[in-house]
This record gives structure tokens, C-alpha cells and sequence, in this order.
């Protein structure tokens, strides 16, 4: 038994490293248990103790809070706090925080004996993650071995689902409602669906520029804070980033999107784009691809300023030609079209034509931002199955900014002959209508906001294939939120929402 104090058993990874290269110089045997361990029940406890009869000294490792995507409010208890009540277990030796999603490169680092997992991990294909087997591969990699422990267990999700509130009233009842007509299996065989369609993305092409900077005072000539370059990051936005989330969902993707010859970005984009996206790219001779530089402080995360590098104009004749030639060949032998406007000049008249005229299923969302207030409105295409708009671009849809939301979105649907229409709201969720199933208002489940940007595309990315697939309304729109809770957490356009993850995020919701 270890006669370390609490405080003194939590080390970091260096440390415990050498404290364990040393002790087994000794003799000693080494056994690591790892996990999120948000709620200490007697189904650790056992796992523990039969974890520590294998070894002389028992390490346990917990997730860093910011890689814990668990659901609102989780963890609810913070790294520190977990950590403490690990430490002050008599049979734990010592206590590590895991910055990392998984407990590969821990193990590598440590290099412990034996890597101890449940028996609800026996049958590792049943794993969503598939990171059993990567942390099996790690262990078996510094001559240790993957033992599993067998007795009872529970769910730490569902003790603190029923038990503590750690949703809003909304979204307790929400949930519990929605667990009586779907199971989390139940949802991600649905999503299975989905992935036998063939997609085509639609849109423009747009880079993200994040220059981090931190503020080094006011300056003395100028009515402005100076700020201090520190570094800088680049992202595959816009389009590209709407057929990564798709991709991450459907099977086989083609992306038509629009570059400039001048600094195309094409190499970059090529590298940012999934495995099973296929680029069809078209070039306008007259501008650069288009890049969004904003200037963020380091610290904060927050944005101070943005500089937009493109041509919104729309695309001469000759470009358009050659896409709606493309386009006319093609769009039949897609099972869901999805377009992503931005308002940046690509969709001109004609081709929104031809899109709606032919396409199988369409999907889409028309963005308002800085360049196209007023401008770029849902409106503007005659038809479309699925409309995915935000609760701004609603109200920019109907010219009411104060008017009921559902009358708004009843009057889009109508005018468009949608089958479904769909708003994102933000911290308020989504509100969804078709003519079959009326609405449904779905609370958010984000608990955690890192950056905003991206989240409405990621949305839209999934919601739309969804339907396309027939998935019920209400059943979307949950899928729909869940992505939007877990695309906050990620910067800017840094990864698509993985389909993993968001298995993984259902289950510990609906638990």
C-alpha cells in the first residue's frame, strides 16, 4: 500500500515515468487503469482492486477535461477534483492527468506491465471507438499486456444522468422523452443508413486564417491596441469543410467548388480534404481562392479583427458554363445533393436553376454573413427537399426580425415546397417543421463553447443526408444538435465531427 499523501500521489507523466522506470528496476510490477472517472462508483472499486492484484503498485490515469466530450455539463467534476478523489483512494499509488483523448502515448510513456480494462471491453469489436485495439497495440509495444477485470459494473453516464442534474430542466426532459422511442443503438444503426448514399457538395471553396497575437498595450500615436503576432494556423472552410463533415457520414463525396488562379491554396486543400472526398475544382481567372484571416488573442480565444481576401462578384459565363456542363452530366447519379452558399459569387442564377430542376434529393443552406447581409437569402432558390438555415436567416427569409418563429418557418417551407425545414438557434437548440410531423424543438447539448465557427456547417452536413435517407424528423434534428455540441468544441474548421465521437456522444446521452 502506498504511503503517499494525497497531494503527492498526482504526478505528471515525466515524473511517474521515472518513478516507475525506477520501481521496476526493484522488481516491481506496474498496472495501469485509465478513464474519464467522473463519478467514483463501487464498479471502479472492484476494477481497482482486481486491477491491483495483478501488480505491486496501481497507477490510475484520467482524462484532461478538455478531451472529455461526454455530454452537457460533463465532466461534471473537473480534472483536479477527480484526480483528488482518485488520489485519496488507500489502493492507488498514484494518479496521472492525461492530456490526450486516449491512453496510447500515456502508456508509451510510462510503460506499465499490465493495461487493465473492464469486462464491458472484452468483446472489442463492439468497441465504437475502435481505440481498444491502438491502446492494446501500445501496451503489447513496451512488452506489457491488456488484462481485463470481471465483475460488476455500472454506468457512470446513466448514475449521473438519472441522479444529478447536470442538464438544464429542458434538456433532462427532452432526453428522457426521447429515451422512451430510441434507444442509442436504435440511433446509430439509423446513421448507418446514411453512409450507403452517395453525396455531391456544392459550394464555395474558403480558407481560414487564425493569426493568434497577444496585446502588448495602446498605442501612443493611434486610438488602437497593439497587438503581438505569436503564430499562426490554416483551415479548410466553407465547402470543404461542409464535405468533411459529410464524408465523415456518407460513403462516397464529390466536392464541386470554385478556386482562383491566383494562390489556388489547391495543394493545401488537397492535404485537409478526408480520404473519401473527390474534389472537382473550377478556376475564375479573375481572384485569389478565398481567404479569411482573423486576428484571435492567444489567450482569450477570442476574435479581434478579420481582413477577407476574395472577388464575390459572380463567375463570368465561361465559368459557369463549365460547371453547369459538368453538373447537367451528373447530378442524376447522386443520391443527395448538398449545397452550401455562401454568397460569394459560385451559385449564380443559372446554376441554382439547374440544381433544383435536377437533383434527386437537395439539401440546403444559404449563409448570411458580412459580404451579403440582405443579399443572400434561402429565398432565392425555388425549391428544395431540406432547408437549413440559422434563426437570423429565417428572419432575413421572411423581413421579420420579431414575428413568431414557427409562422417564419411554416411561410419558408411553403414557399419553397420543402419536405423539411430546419433552424439552428444557437444556445436555444433547433427548431424543425415539415407538414408530416410538425415541429419539434430540440434543446442544445453543448456544455462547452471553444469556437463557434464551423458548427452550422457541421450541422447542416449531417441534418441533411439524414433526411435524405428518410430518418425521422424528430430523430434529425436530435442527430443534428449533438454534432452542433460536439463542431463548438473543435477550433474553427481544425477536424470535421467524427462519426466515433458523435456514436460515443449519443450513447452517453441517451444512457
Amino acid at each position: 500500500m502506498s504511503t503517499n499523501t494525497t497531494e503527492n500521489k498526482i504526478k505528471p507523466r515525466a515524473e511517474l515515468a521515472k518513478i516507475i522506470a525506477q520501481e521496476k528496476k526493484k522488481g516491481k510490477k506496474v498496472v495501469l487503469c485509465h478513464g474519464v472517472f467522473d463519478l467514483v462508483h463501487l464498479g471502479h472499486i472492484r476494477h481497482f482492486k482486481q486491477a491491483k492484484k495483478e501488480a505491486d503498485l496501481l497507477i490510475v490515469s484520467i482524462t484532461k477535461d478538455k478531451h472529455v466530450k461526454r455530454g452537457p455539463g460533463r465532466p461534471v467534476f473537473n480534472e483536479m477534483l477527480r484526480a483528488e478523489t482518485l488520489a485519496s483512494l488507500a489502493m492507488t499509488d498514484y494518479v496521472s492527468i492525461v492530456d490526450s483523448p486516449t491512453a496510447t502515448d500515456f502508456i508509451k510513456a510510462i510503460k506499465p506491465d499490465f493495461y487493465a480494462k473492464g469486462n464491458d471491453y472484452k468483446a472489442k469489436d463492439k468497441d465504437v471507438t475502435g481505440k481498444i485495439y491502438e491502446e492494446e497495440d501500445a501496451i503489447e509495444s513496451v512488452g506489457g499486456r491488456l488484462l481485463f477485470t470481471d465483475d460488476i459494473t455500472f454506468s457512470s453516464s446513466h448514475l449521473l444522468n438519472s441522479y444529478i442534474d447536470a442538464y438544464p430542466p429542458q434538456t433532462t426532459k427532452f432526453l428522457r422523452a426521447l429515451k422512451k422511442r430510441f434507444s442509442a443503438d436504435d440511433v446509430i444503426h439509423s446513421l448507418e443508413k446514411v453512409k450507403k448514399l452517395k453525396a455531391l457538395v456544392i459550394g464555395d471553396a474558403i480558407i481560414d486564417q487564425y493569426h493568434y497575437c497577444n496585446p502588448m498595450g495602446k498605442s501612443s500615436k493611434e486610438h488602437l491596441v497593439v497587438n503581438k503576432y505569436e503564430s499562426e494556423e490554416m483551415f479548410a472552410g466553407g465547402t470543404l469543410a461542409t464535405a468533411n463533415n459529410v464524408a465523415s457520414i456518407c460513403g462516397e463525396v464529390d466536392m464541386v467548388t470554385l478556386l482562383g488562379r491566383e494562390n489556388d491554396q489547391k495543394d493545401f486543400i488537397e492535404s485537409k480534404l478526408a480520404k473519401n472526398v473527390n474534389p472537382i475544382f473550377f478556376y475564375r481567372d479573375d481572384a485569389n481562392t478565398i481567404i479569411k484571416r482573423r486576428y484571435v488573442n492567444q489567450g482569450s480565444g477570442r476574435k479581434l479583427f478579420e481582413v477577407c481576401f476574395m472577388n464575390d462578384e459572380e463567375i463570368n459565363k465561361d465559368v459557369e458554363s463549365q460547371i453547369k456542363k459538368f453538373l447537367q452530366a451528373s447530378l442524376k447519379k447522386y443520391d443527395v445533393v448538398v449545397v452550401s452558399d455562401f454568397g460569394h459569387g459560385l451559385l449564380s442564377k443559372n446554376l441554382i436553376k439547374l440544381i433544383c430542376q435536377k437533383s434527386k434529393y437537395l439539401a440546403v443552406n444559404v449563409q448570411t454573413n458580412s459580404a451579403n447581409i440582405g443579399f443572400n437569402l434561402v429565398t432565392k432558390y425555388p425549391s428544395a427537399n431540406c432547408v437549413c438555415i440559422d434563426e437570423m436567416e429565417l428572419r432575413y427569409a421572411t423581413h421579420d426580425k420579431l414575428g413568431d418563429l414557427r409562422t417564419h418557418a411554416k411561410k419558408v417551407y411553403s414557399q419553397m415546397n420543402c419536405d423539411h425545414i430546419i433552424a439552428t438557434r444557437g444556445p436555444h437548440g433547433s427548431i424543425c417543421y415539415s407538414e408530416e410531423a410538425g415541429y419539434h424543438n430540440t434543446p442544445a447539448f453543448a456544455y462547452r463553447v471553444v469556437d463557434a465557427i464551423g458548427a452550422g456547417d457541421a450541422f447542416f452536413a449531417y441534418v441533411g443526408p439524414c433526411f435524405a435517407a428518410g430518418l425521422p424528423q424528430e430523430l434529425t434534428a436530435f442527430v443534428g444538435n449533438a454534432v452542433g455540441s460536439l463542431a463548438v468544441q473543435i477550433v474553427c474548421n481544425r477536424e470535421p465531427v467524427n462519426f466515433v465521437e458523435l456514436s460515443k456522444f449519443i450513447t452517453r446521452l441517451l444512457k
